[in-house]
């Protein structure tokens, strides 16, 4: 039996916290990605079941509200907060598709669909993928390890090495804080950049001089 004082979980977290270390770099250029295509007008979906739409929802929230400094909101939906939706799209399409009409309903070409699933192989999520993909969407997906199905449907896809569920959603929570911190310094960078004078934006464009 377990006491107070094991330190088992943290054990766990630490040995796979050092591993995800690795995917740093993955999880910076996700945050260029999506503050290009925010930035751009495009949207950010995202989606999961239980835990992960915990995870899913605090995404949307830093984004739209904020992370750390003041800056303007952006477009980001967690498809499992509007509860009118999802239960009637269950009761009359099916729970595999709770996330894909939605997806079909919001969605647009240049839009992002990111996907959470500490199993990597919820039916609801992998059609939702499938729609994301007919409508030229972009799917990121943040797993448990791989290989799995959700890991193979997504363009891109961090997939955390524990054994633990409890694990793996702790560190798709580090993932979503460290998207979030790109997502802000990308953000501060494209707003700093000096904008061309009418003129000069005139003659990029064309190459002959505003009359």
């Amino acid at each position: 039996m377990n006491t107070a004082t094991d330190t088992t979980h943290c054990d766990d977290l630490m040995t796979a916290l050092t591993v995800f270390r690795e995917d740093a770099a993955r999880v910076h250029r996700w945050g260029g990605t999506l503050a290009a295509h925010l930035a751009d007008g495009s949207r950010l979906l995202v989606a999961g079941n239980g835990g992960s739409a915990a995870q899913a929802q605090h995404l949307t929230a830093e984004l739209v509200g904020r992370y750390r400094a003041d800056r303007p909101p952006f477009s980001a939906l967690a498809l499992h907060a509007d509860t009118s939706a999802t239960t009637a799209i269950a009761n009359d399409y099916g729970v595999q598709e709770i996330f894909a009409r939605q997806v079909g309903a919001h969605g647009r070409g240049g839009d992002l669909l990111m996907l959470l699933s500490t199993s990597g192989a919820s039916a609801n999520l992998l059609v939702a993928a499938t729609e994301a993909h007919r409508l030229g969407m972009t799917v990121w997906a943040l797993t448990g390890p791989a290989p799995n199905p959700l890991q193979a449907a997504a363009d891109d896809a961090l997939s955390v090495r524990a054994d633990s569920t409890a694990t793996v959603q702790e560190l798709h929570l580090v993932a979503v804080h460290m998207l979030c911190e790109s997502f802000d310094s990308a953000i501060e960078r494209h707003t700093a950049r000096p904008r061309r004078s009418p003129a000069r934006q005139h003659w990029a464009v064309t190459g002959k001089e505003r009359p």
